[in-house]
């Protein structure tokens, strides 16, 4: 199946997606440890990626707090759990890796959770972004620390006035 590529523009950079007519499979950040750039025998094309577009457009001007695309995240069956568990923290809140261990019933796995959580393929869409270190602290983020931060930030506008995540 092939393969098809776009990058979109945002307040956090170009960012590349990737995946097949049916699915959004990749959400690359411009810079970071996670950035990411399309493979050569990838297709460019804006088609099999316009709602993914308008939804992250409608995020990151502040009108949608929940993504409703077909995602295929290829992982492992637990990186796939953790990830499906990211789903499920609030929009505007953030969730240590202890509390999403706990969630998924697996509370000594606080390391490998932040490990699936550092290899999540489809970042902001799937909200990787909402999990911080035990003492409340940005910890970790494929495309920095100072874009984790806008998430965060962004998130918190109108839920929690006068919040603001610093790095």
């Amino acid at each position: 199946m092939t393969t098809y590529y776009h990058y979109h523009a945002t307040p956090i950079g170009k960012l590349l997606l990737a995946g097949n007519e049916e699915h959004l499979k990749l959400l690359g950040f411009p810079n970071g440890s996670r950035a990411r750039r399309h493979e050569p025998r990838w297709q460019k094309s804006l088609a099999p990626f316009r709602a993914a577009i308008q939804q992250l457009d409608e995020y990151f001007a502040g009108d949608r707090e929940q993504f409703d695309l077909s995602l295929a995240p290829q992982g492992t069956d637990f990186q796939r759990q953790v990830w499906q568990a990211l789903c499920d923290i609030p929009y505007g809140e953030t969730w240590s890796y202890g509390q999403l261990a706990k969630y998924i019933g697996r509370p000594k796995a606080s390391r490998a959770v932040g490990a699936a959580n550092g290899l999540n393929p489809i970042p902001v869409i799937i909200p990787c972004h909402r999990v911080v270190g035990c003492n409340g602290k940005l910890t970790g983020f494929g495309g920095g620390i100072e874009t984790k931060a806008f998430l965060l930030n962004l998130e918190a506008e109108g839920r929690t006035p006068g919040l603001n995540f610093a790095f």
